[in-house]
């Protein structure tokens, strides 16, 4: 009994201590803001990236597709956005996500206000990568989000990269599983860096990463502050945030990455695999590019897989401004830019005109 008591109390110590590592996301003045995300993360990727358009400069898509894919559905999204359905034969089929019918909708919703006009897309950059193995996202849905994006971005702004053997993953140069495996923690060594890849297209020619261990320092930070009881709402308590060296304080001259993690790449299913070693860190360090990592969690009957919400598992108006959790992200966005993302959406690759 005595033993079991101690063990109790060791437990209580352990947990608090856990607890009190958990820190307010810091006031900053973060700028030039793009995100990226792969999978399900790739989807709101686009998303916040379409609804927030005059807040960040680019995205950088893995394995996702285009902005209201899912058009409200788990069916939807399931069978013709993805084959991600257990029960359902997969749809996916090219032109299946009715890229006209999608255009005509982030028409109707930034005419309504309920996103930002559409021509706060014509500056960004976006970077596609989409592997010729991917098994649940196969190519004909990137393809789609590469015709979605020809509607609003000039074709020297789009690089697509589509001829890796990879499955369905976060490719790497240097982590993960082979790169035709299908599975956790769905990061795969292909002998290509797409971290790197996507945030030297979206910011332009950056310093060499660092491949030695981290200089900077990794923040855990409660997400409640920007979303009520956020684990009834598909996010975790706590979201991470990688400040490099030299962003620390006040973080001016530094830009700012938000980071979408896939289904099943929360800290519930893997812990902090995604967080550090999905390849951005060191491109981070090297760069002064402070990493938002916000983090979804699971919902037993809804979201069990821990996804982003891009297809109204937890609230009808997901894709749009007022949607939680988007509204949540960019709650956490304006802390880290002091508001200083729209000011800043002319600066791009070592040039800053009038915005």
């Amino acid at each position: 009994m005595r033993r079991i008591v101690i063990l109790m109390c060791l437990l209580c110590l352990w947990l608090a201590s856990a607890s009190a590592q958990v820190v307010r996301l810091p006031a900053m003045q973060t700028g030039l803001v793009t995100v990226s995300g792969v999978s399900a993360g790739g989807f709101m990727a686009v998303q916040f990236e379409v609804a927030f358009s005059t807040s960040v400069i680019g995205a950088g898509i893995v394995a996702g597709g285009p902005y209201y894919c899912a058009q409200g559905t788990v069916y939807v999204a399931a069978t013709i956005c993805s084959c991600t359905s257990d029960v359902l034969p997969c749809r996916v089929q090219p032109g299946g996500t009715q890229v006209p019918l999608l255009v005509y909708d982030t028409g109707q919703l930034a005419r309504s206000g309920l996103i930002d006009p559409t021509g706060g897309l014509a500056s960004h950059h976006v970077w596609l990568f989409s592997g010729t193995a991917d098994a649940l996202v196969p190519q004909p849905v990137m393809n789609d989000l590469l015709s979605y994006y020809r509607h609003y971005l000039p074709a020297s702004h789009i690089r697509y990269q589509n001829t890796t053997p990879a499955e369905h993953a976060m490719p790497t140069d240097s982590y993960g599983n082979a790169c035709d495996f299908l599975g956790s923690p769905y990061i795969n060594n292909c002998g290509y860096d797409g971290a790197g890849q996507l945030l030297q297209w979206l910011y332009g020619s950056l310093s060499a990463r660092n491949d030695g261990a981290p200089g900077g320092s990794m923040l855990e930070f409660d997400q409640s502050e920007f979303l009520p009881q956020p684990t009834l709402h598909g996010m975790a308590a706590s979201g991470y945030l990688y400040l490099p060296p030299g962003c620390d304080g006040s973080g001016a001259g530094c830009r700012l990455h938000v980071i979408f993690h896939g289904c099943l790449q929360d800290p519930t299913h893997i812990g902090r695999t995604f967080v550090d070693h999905s390849g951005y860190i060191a491109w981070a360090d090297s760069n002064r590019i402070v990493l938002l990592f916000p983090q979804a969690a699971p919902l037993p009957l809804t979201n069990p897989r821990a996804c982003w919400d891009w297809f109204s598992y937890d609230d009808p108006r997901y894709a749009t401004k007022a949607g939680r959790q988007m509204a949540a992200i960019k709650r956490m966005l304006d802390r880290l830019t002091g508001g200083a993302a729209t000011s800043a959406l002319k600066c791009r690759r070592g040039k800053c005109t009038s915005s």
